[in-house]
């Protein structure tokens, strides 16, 4: 016996629920294969889960969009800083700059290794403490570092922090309205057995296929499992 099989996609559960109250508004109440009750809640109902699931996938476009913005001014935003402490540690081997200056960075002084830069999170912490420590030692009356200076460093870290906090706020958006469809689906799911259920009922008295047939026309769905196919086909 084919088995009846509930939609597992959104869009399937807008399907079923769409094809209901469209038989709910071609057939008189009296003859309709479910309460008017389900009707008005589906009337109801469907307008604001497509809200949700709109709101969902635009907060989704939206953080991909800022996704892509934020992997490349975080590229360029280490690139400079990196580069930076580069320049930092050449003028040091040339006698230029003393050891100590590493201290101001957060960094050991006899450490000639760059700081491991490799998450968004390890580029705030560097970035703030290479910019801050900067500032502090040209505030001693250090001379200045070239190619890149700390105000180029300063300009692409900024626009990689803006873009970082759009991205989080994005992502927190987009977790919340994942939670709402989430909810909204529950809702949708309980709607849609109700009157499967109501439906089946209403057309109990008939033989097997003719139900089928009929439930199928308010959107019932009955899958046939492949031996049943197989036997069909013969």
């Amino acid at each position: 016996m084919p088995y009846r099989r509930l939609p597992n996609t959104d869009q399937a559960r807008l399907r079923a629920l769409k094809t209901a109250q469209s038989k709910g508004a071609q057939i008189s109440p009296l003859e309709l294969a479910f309460s008017q009750k389900l009707l008005f809640e589906v009337k109801v109902f469907v307008p604001q889960f497509e809200q949700a699931i709109r709101q969902y996938q635009f907060s989704k476009e939206r953080q991909s969009k800022f996704g892509k913005l934020l992997s490349e001014h975080f590229r360029i935003a280490r690139m400079y800083l990196s580069h930076f402490l580069q320049v930092v540690n050449m003028a040091i081997a040339r006698g230029e700059l003393k050891p100590n200056v590493r201290t101001f960075y957060g960094l050991n002084e006899t450490d000639k290794n760059l700081p491991e830069i490799n998450t968004e999170q390890q580029l705030i912490h560097w970035g703030e403490k290479v910019i801050q420590g900067e500032e502090k030692r040209m505030g001693q009356g250090g001379s200045r570092v070239f190619n890149p200076t700390i105000a180029m460093v300063k300009v692409h870290f900024e626009k990689f922090l803006e873009n970082y906090n759009i991205h989080k706020d994005l992502v927190k958006t987009s977790q919340k309205m994942q939670k709402k469809v989430a909810a909204e689906r529950e809702i949708a799911d309980s709607l849609i057995v109700k009157i499967w259920n109501e439906v089946e009922a209403f057309f109990g008295d008939l033989e097997p296929d003719q139900k089928r047939e009929k439930a199928s026309e308010y959107g019932v769905v009955y899958i046939y499992r492949p031996s049943e196919i197989t036997k069909k086909n013969n």
